[in-house]
């Protein structure tokens, strides 16, 4: 597949070290795109849930891929989220074209642009983590059931469906929670005169305008590595929604194989050469 130019690239609850991440699909489409800058926004490790038994070979691909961009001069933002929120006590480090930051602000086009995990908005993350964390097994544990029950329906020729989708649909206060999350977003933004606010942590992609008495603003979600695997791009001045459908990477799949790297990341990869870049930007 021929790899797409994009401009910016955004990318965040990934959740590698958790039984639901799709790694695998994320790779493919991380091989499928060249980027000139790449935003994490937020909970890329989940080092709440993070554990040496469960580490697989295409978790270790995906951290492998993104070191590679680095090494190749590719702005890469690490931007602190509440799964890897330990990361946030080395905030604002920065090592050649890799940086770790709690939050980033760009102009684009003449644009600013607010980016931002967005968990600073959840009532139980600031009053009740112990609960967040509580929920996020649960979550995860449901992912895992999901996936279970998926691979049956695929054997009897029946289509997917996604659990914690129908609990969001079915609950008045989940759909109450990520309406009001978009809101505060969008009016914090526009207090700060920001033309975009782009989140994660919410797992639901997003893409629409804001109005309110004070302005407008463009919010963005860039969903999740979960469920939606789902990104967003800006390119040409303007942002859209990528979703990740398997058919499209067939034929990679066919000629590269599953957990295959054409790309040779092992070699391709010289720590020394990252040393070096880091270094020189140091000095």
């Amino acid at each position: 597949m021929e790899k797409r130019e994009v401009e910016i690239a955004v990318i965040s609850d990934v959740h590698l070290g958790t039984y639901g991440c799709h790694a695998k699909e994320l790779l493919k489409y991380l091989k499928s795109i060249k980027p000139k800058m790449i935003i994490l926004n937020g909970d890329i490790i989940d080092i709440w849930q993070f554990s040496k038994r469960y580490w697989p070979e295409t978790h270790m691909k995906i951290i492998r891929k993104l070191m590679k961009f680095v090494v190749e001069g590719v702005p890469v933002y690490y931007l602190t989220g509440n799964h890897d929120e330990l990361l946030r006590k080395f905030a604002d480090m920065h090592m050649g074209a890799f940086h770790l930051q709690n939050k980033l602000v760009l102009e684009l086009d003449g644009k600013k642009a607010w980016f931002f995990h967005g968990d600073i908005f959840d009532v139980t993350m600031q009053h009740s983590k112990w609960l967040a964390k509580l929920g996020a097994v649960g979550y995860d544990s449901l992912i895992l059931l999901n996936s279970m029950v998926n691979w049956c329906l695929a054997v009897f020729g029946r289509e997917k469906m996604s659990f914690s989708q129908k609990v969001k649909a079915k609950f008045k206060d989940a759909v109450k929670f990520i309406n009001s999350f978009e809101q505060t977003a969008a009016d914090l933004a526009i207090e700060k005169g920001y033309e975009y606010v782009v989140c994660g942590h919410i797992h639901q992609p997003e893409m629409r305008e804001i109005i309110t008495e004070n302005g407008k603003v463009m919010y963005l979600n860039s969903g999740d590595w979960v469920e939606s695997l789902t990104a967003l791009e800006y390119t040409n001045k303007e942002w859209k929604v990528f979703n990740y459908e398997a058919k499209d990477f067939e034929k990679d799949e066919v000629e590269q194989g599953v957990l295959s790297d054409s790309e040779d990341l092992h070699s391709k990869l010289d720590i020394n050469t990252l040393l070096q870049k880091i270094k020189l930007e140091i000095v």
